[in-house]
């Protein structure tokens, strides 16, 4: 690799973890903020938090990893310029065609650091919150296990305990079921018990609250008739508090790439999605790394377009940032076509093509010959 090529891959590398970081941070603490309102609701620990953040940071590089790959073409070429970097080094012969060549190199590395996180890193890390959500969504009884406190862990749904005893009894328990807005349902019980009963065909435990010496009262909201029962027993299903049916079956999201692109029928019925999508997102995996490709690219060769100007190069950093949001408005326009049929996957990749494209114009444009207009003498003003 020249020197010159080696001097400007390194510019960019530096930039582009400069820029990734910060991005990365913003949304990363963002999202973080987020997903601790979540979990302390729900009474998770400080460090079921900090395993979901860091499982969610693989996630939060790949939607953020083209933007430091434009910020740093652009920011490495604005600055080159305006230190006339480029000016001697085109000087010595180097066409905007040969000045691209560390910024395609560079692109390439973006793409492989992006292709490792879409098909390897994001599912695993997809699959490990998919597993503890299962967990912690299964452990409804230690949501409830609180005595004193009226708590929801539930929409609709309001538990009291007002002790629990050595032996593991709940002692006089209220529990409100609102969930059917027409039949309301109140229980109170002297006593009651936790058990895990009927296991599920995957062998998960089933928790269901036992009440003793109690009372239920059912409203009929049409009549406006309350019905009231004592009884000596009584079983509730508080794992049917919170729905886990869709935690229960794959993914397409944590399923391997080449899984999704050589048996998309079957991963289709497994996981009870539309064969598009899942066309869509094993072909959306290799795009997406493209895409930083594509980026850099543009950034780099809108910015050759201009000359020398004492305002800068500014109007070329704005028309980049909009070309590039043309590549992305394209990319929407091609998703929902393949969702609805998956033999439609090639125009996947018209985005990239489309970005390659308008780069290649951008190159061509910014190495063709120039004639200076000459201005006219003084003597042919004169005539």
């Amino acid at each position: 690799m020249a020197r010159f090529d080696r001097y400007l891959l390194s510019q960019l590398m530096m930039l582009f973890g400069f820029f990734a970081l910060v991005l990365v941070a913003i949304y990363w603490i963002n999202s973080a903020v987020r997903l601790f309102d979540q979990l302390i609701s729900d009474n998770q620990s400080a460090w079921i938090f900090l395993e979901y953040t860091a499982l969610t940071l693989p996630n939060v590089i790949r939607i953020t990893m083209p933007m430091p790959a434009f910020a740093a073409a652009v920011y490495v070429t604005n600055r080159l310029s305006g230190d006339s970097e480029l000016v001697v080094m085109q000087a010595t012969g180097f066409s905007p065609w040969r000045l691209a060549r560390p910024v395609l190199i560079f692109g390439l590395i973006a793409a492989a650091f992006m292709s490792a996180m879409t098909n390897f890193l994001v599912p695993k890390s997809y699959e490990q919150i998919l597993l503890r959500n299962r967990e912690i969504a299964q452990n409804v009884t230690a949501r409830i296990l609180t005595e004193g406190s009226f708590l929801h862990p539930a929409k609709g749904v309001t538990f009291y305990i007002r002790e629990i005893t050595e032996e593991g009894a709940l002692l006089d328990v209220f529990l409100s079921d609102r969930r059917d807005p027409e039949q309301p349902q109140t229980f109170t019980a002297s006593r009651a018990y936790i058990v895990n009963a009927n296991e599920d065909p995957d062998g998960a435990p089933h928790p269901k609250l036992v009440m003793i010496d109690g009372l239920a009262q059912n409203l009929r909201v049409s009549t406006g008739r309350l019905f009231t029962t004592h009884f000596q027993d009584f079983s509730y299903d508080i794992g049917g508090m919170i729905d886990t049916s869709d935690l229960r079956v794959q993914d397409i999201r944590n399923l391997p790439t080449w899984a999704e692109l050589t048996r998309s029928g079957e991963i289709a019925t497994l996981t009870g999605t539309p064969r598009g999508k899942v066309v869509q997102e094993a072909h959306g995996r290799i795009t997406q790394a493209l895409l930083c490709l594509v980026a850099a690219l543009i950034g780099f060769s809108t910015l050759q377009t201009g000359g020398f100007s004492r305002f800068g190069v500014w109007r070329q950093i704005i028309t980049a940032v909009l070309l590039l949001v043309m590549v992305k408005f394209v990319e929407g326009l091609v998703t929902n076509p393949v969702r609805d049929d998956y033999r439609l996957w090639p125009i996947l990749y018209l985005p990239a093509l489309f970005g390659l494209a308008i780069s290649g114009g951008m190159l061509w444009w910014a190495a063709r010959p120039r004639t200076l207009r000459r201005r006219p003498l003084p003597a042919e003003v004169g005539a």
